[in-house]
């Protein structure tokens, strides 16, 4: 076809709502058409680029012995509500009646698709392993869209699902599917990192996610410069070491009179907040439990449900219930369990509440091994020193 019959609509200015370059471009080559929030139409030349894409995947995937299936977008509730996951997966899936009033979901994702299909038709343990992949529309109600293709509500994805007979059988498929993403993203010119991840509402006990490294990212990952070690920030692990610190002075008991935040108590004593201890109150199926984080770190709230199951903060009353006082509480004679994260073990002439109003301990070396005694991994990083996805 000769280029002057050929749509492509290139636009001179950048849309208002294409906050990344890769948007921005796509939009002004005429690659795609936003149609609404998160839901974009891909014009010829972006079908060309996708079935060039499509076309490597489909390559490195039938090479490992991969077979494509296609299954259906929409996905009645019945499957769903049998895994569990139709009140699990939130307001991400969009649900939704038929004339017979019989209950359906646009597919985020086909496990239960796929798993009813294989127990349909799988008679045999002769027949495993059987791996299948699909290039399929999926939909995700995402709250805010964004990043045009990257983020959006409607999206194309790729998909597969292995079934074997033993543990050893998976983990050689599993090896060879991680070898096969990366030959597909090595075909792609990309610069990725494999990282290890949290499995999430799919389960399991391994996963890893490809993430591609870009200053636009939104997902923080870290990796190492001198080994192949890489994880998402849900997943990271850091080695449990001791300290090895000399602590400068005695506990010390200082008036901080209304200074309740992290930032106001560091801006007060002049330190950073590295040297201070946050302590987080959080209502667990099991009680309460009092989680001790280095106070530039945040809660990783997947690492703690990981570590707990279902919990939320304690709310004010509750911890006045406790005899704690909110802004002031400390890691030291709690009635609760104490949970202290990993860095937060290796601090000595820290500061944190002294569980009395309007006072903040400093703590000396002595109570270090305290802490260390209760060490599990629950913070995020702080935010410099995130690698970006």
């Amino acid at each position: 076809m000769k280029t002057t019959n050929l749509l492509i609509p290139t636009q001179k200015e950048v849309p208002n709502d294409a906050k990344v370059i890769s948007h921005q471009l796509m939009i002004r080559a005429g690659l795609i058409s936003k149609l609404a929030s998160g839901l974009y139409s891909y014009l010829p030349m972006g079908v060309r680029v996708l079935k060039k894409v499509e076309s490597i995947i489909r390559e490195e995937m039938d090479k490992a012995g991969a077979q494509e299936v296609l299954m259906p977008i929409t996905q009645p509730a019945e499957l769903w509500q049998a895994s569990g996951r139709w009140d699990q997966y939130g307001p991400e899936l969009l649900r939704f009646k038929d004339r017979h009033n019989r209950e359906f979901c646009l597919g985020p994702t086909n496990e239960e698709v796929i798993t009813t299909l294989a127990a349909q038709y799988l008679r045999s343990y002769k027949q495993l392993p059987m791996n299948f992949y699909q290039i399929q529309t999926k939909f995700r109600d995402e709250i805010r869209p964004r990043f045009g293709v990257m983020r959006s509500r409607e999206f194309i994805m790729k998909d597969s699902y292995s079934f074997h007979l033993d543990q050893d059988s998976l983990q050689q498929t599993y090896t060879l599917m991680h070898q096969t993403y990366c030959n597909i993203f090595d075909r792609l010119g990309l610069d990725y990192r494999p990282v290890l991840a949290d499995s999430g509402s799919i389960g399991g006990d391994s996963s890893h996610e490809f993430h591609v490294l870009a200053d636009s990212g939104e997902d923080a990952i870290c990796f190492s410069d001198e080994s192949d070690y890489a994880a998402n920030i849900e997943k990271v692990a850091f080695s449990k070491q001791d300290s090895t610190c000399q602590a400068q002075a005695d506990e010390t008991q200082v008036l901080t009179k209304k200074k309740t935040s992290i930032e106001a108590v560091s801006d007060f004593l002049n330190i950073n907040q590295s040297q201070c201890i946050k302590t987080l109150i959080i209502k667990t199926k099991n009680g309460f439990k009092a989680l001790a984080l280095r106070g530039d770190h945040e809660l990783n709230e997947i690492k703690a449900h990981n570590l707990f199951g279902e919990f939320e903060l304690a709310s004010d009353d509750e911890i006045k219930s406790l005899d704690l006082k909110k802004g002031f509480i400390g890691v030291k004679d709690l009635s609760i369990d104490l949970i202290v994260d990993y860095s937060a073990t290796m601090l000595c002439d820290f500061v944190c509440g002294a569980n009395e109003w309007d006072h903040h301990l400093t703590r000396s070396e002595e109570h270090t091994s305290e802490l260390q005694s209760q060490a599990y991994l629950v913070c995020r990083l702080p935010f410099e020193k995130k690698k970006k996805k």
